[in-house]
């Protein structure tokens, strides 16, 4: 080999060991990119997500299997939110937000915070035994809607280059979530009983959609004393209710004691599931053969 060939080797060689590095840090920094995003409870990570798709990066402060009536925040948590550039509050009274989001903005000023209930029409709850505004706004999925819209608006204003991006990927959602209003409106139209029983008050929203009325065993926000428990229990008997609707998040204790009063069984639905759509589904048909 000649030595000007040589000579070329050794340049090759030393170019490609200075592009491998360079490379490197563009391909391992691309996930960085994303949008920060931080969100309160986890049907709220599937709204963000279809809005933003990979242009975000979604943080939950409520994990799964937790309560937003009783969670307490991580110093993880913490820290993780410190580098979020928007917040989602669900915007409705629920007592997280309630005792965290000041703090939780303290921890991020510049972060922008998005009101997912602007513009939705807040209920009363169905809680005789606590009266006030029920805060589960997202069992509702005409409510839902509106919340995708402020996600989208809020990720817009942050990111206006990718407006198109956003609203496509919101209007594309909300389709789904149309034809889902649309299937559970046929679905429970023609069903005989109009009333169910719940042990935490979550589907007030969703009963308002849909002509149903929801009764709750929790006594405002607590265990049931004995004497309500015999007047959920004489309800039940009198309308044929044949099904106790319990929450992952709660105890299932005194549902099973009205169920077993009532000659009737205890059924596990979720208002805080990750996979929204998809459970709602779920949830439209347990409620559809309840009902019948």
């Amino acid at each position: 080999m000649s030595v000007v060939s040589k000579l070329i080797v050794v340049l090759l060689t030393i170019i490609s060991l200075l592009i491998v590095p360079a490379c490197a840090p563009a391909e391992q920094s691309a996930g960085t990119d994303r949008i920060g995003v931080a969100v309160s409870i986890l049907p709220q990570q599937e709204f963000v997500t279809a809005v933003g798709g990979d242009r975000v990066s979604v943080t939950v402060m409520v994990p799964p299997g937790a309560s937003p009536h009783t969670y307490e925040v991580t110093p993880a948590q913490m820290a993780q939110l410190s580098k979020a550039k928007m917040y989602a509050k669900v915007g409705s009274p629920i007592e997280f937000e309630i005792a965290w989001l000041e703090k939780l903005i303290a921890q991020n000023r510049d972060m922008l915070v998005v009101d997912c209930s602007k513009g939705i029409k807040l209920i009363e709850s169905t809680d005789e035994h606590e009266p006030g505004i029920d805060p589960h706004i997202w069992t509702s999925l005409r409510n839902v809607k509106i919340m995708v819209n402020n996600i989208c608006a809020g990720l817009v204003q942050i990111d206006p280059a990718s407006r198109q991006y956003y609203e496509t990927n919101r209007d594309d959602y909300v389709a789904r979530l149309n034809a889902l209003d649309s299937d559970i409106s046929a679905s429970l139209k023609s069903v005989n009983n109009r009333t169910f029983i719940v042990y935490h008050p979550a589907w007030g929203y969703f009963a308002h959609d849909y002509g149903l009325k929801q009764v709750a065993i929790e006594e405002g926000g607590k265990e049931p004393q004995a004497a309500y428990m015999t007047r959920i229990i004489k309800q039940a008997r009198d309308q044929n209710i044949k099904v106790v609707f319990v929450s992952p998040e709660f105890s299932s204790r005194n549902a099973e004691v009205v169920a077993s009063e009532i000659g009737g069984r205890v059924v596990v639905i979720s208002s805080l599931a990750v996979n929204y759509l998809e459970n709602m589904e779920e949830v439209v048909k347990a409620f559809k053969e309840a009902l019948q």
